[in-house]
């Protein structure tokens, strides 16, 4: 028998982390600990070794993204981070998937998407919404010398392999990749699964982070980027 997925909430608000509480356990997710504080949810995750975390940004002692920050930093065998916030902004956007998180929802998130989400990460899948993409790239294609120390060096990639990077930071899925390069959805994941591998990144959303930073995704294609996502 499968063991149910193991969950942390962290959120300094008590009837949040219930109302959430109730609604994973009633699809069969096990709240393992809930946290008030980043402090509490880095002692949490260290103790209880759960399966994804759903963090809070705006909390006392420590926020969500500086937790999110040490979570990720430490052992190899890390948990998935989902960062829920009532704030839809971008600096929190940016900033939760730079420090490392799977995804990011908003906590007016209906119950379904919630607990699909949780298993959408916990499967290694990243969680990043066509409009958060279309944002992401609205803002970082305009960005200054200053990100230079950011960039990674993609001359280990093939020719196609850029193309992948480039068209899955455009938000599109495999499928979709796939219906646009004439592949098989399995050679696109193979694809997908070289680029992390070359560039040693864990998953698809850093793998836009990387095609932002390096302006692989530019102000050029932000007229692509409407297109393939507005239609989701």
């Amino acid at each position: 028998m499968t063991e149910p997925l193991r969950v942390l909430l962290a959120d300094d608000q008590t009837l949040v982390r219930t109302g959430f509480r109730l609604i994973l356990r009633a699809d069969g997710i096990d709240v393992v600990a809930e946290a008030t504080n980043g402090t509490e949810a880095v002692d949490a995750v260290r103790r209880t070794r759960p399966d994804v975390v759903l963090m809070d940004v705006r909390m006392p002692e420590m926020d969500g993204l500086e937790a999110t920050r040490r979570i990720l930093a430490g052992a190899s065998d890390k948990p998935r981070v989902i960062i829920l916030t009532t704030f839809d902004l971008d600096r929190y956007v940016y900033a939760a998937l730079s420090a490392g998180a799977s995804g990011f929802l908003l906590k007016d998130v209906t119950p379904e998407h919630l607990t699909a989400a949780v298993r959408t990460v916990r499967t290694g899948d990243a969680l990043l919404a066509p409009a958060i993409t279309r944002r992401l790239v609205k803002r970082f294609t305009q960005r200054g010398s200053e990100t230079a120390a950011l960039h990674r060096d993609l001359a280990s990639l093939t020719p196609r392999e850029l193309e992948v990077l480039g068209l899955l930071a455009q938000g599109l899925s495999n499928a979709e990749l796939a219906a646009r390069l004439h592949l098989a959805e399995a050679t696109v994941k193979t694809h997908v699964a070289r680029i992390l591998a070359k560039l040693g990144l864990r998953d698809r959303v850093q793998a836009v982070i990387v095609a932002y930073e390096t302006g692989l995704v530019s102000a050029g294609t932000h007229e692509a980027v409407e297109q393939a996502t507005e239609r989701t």
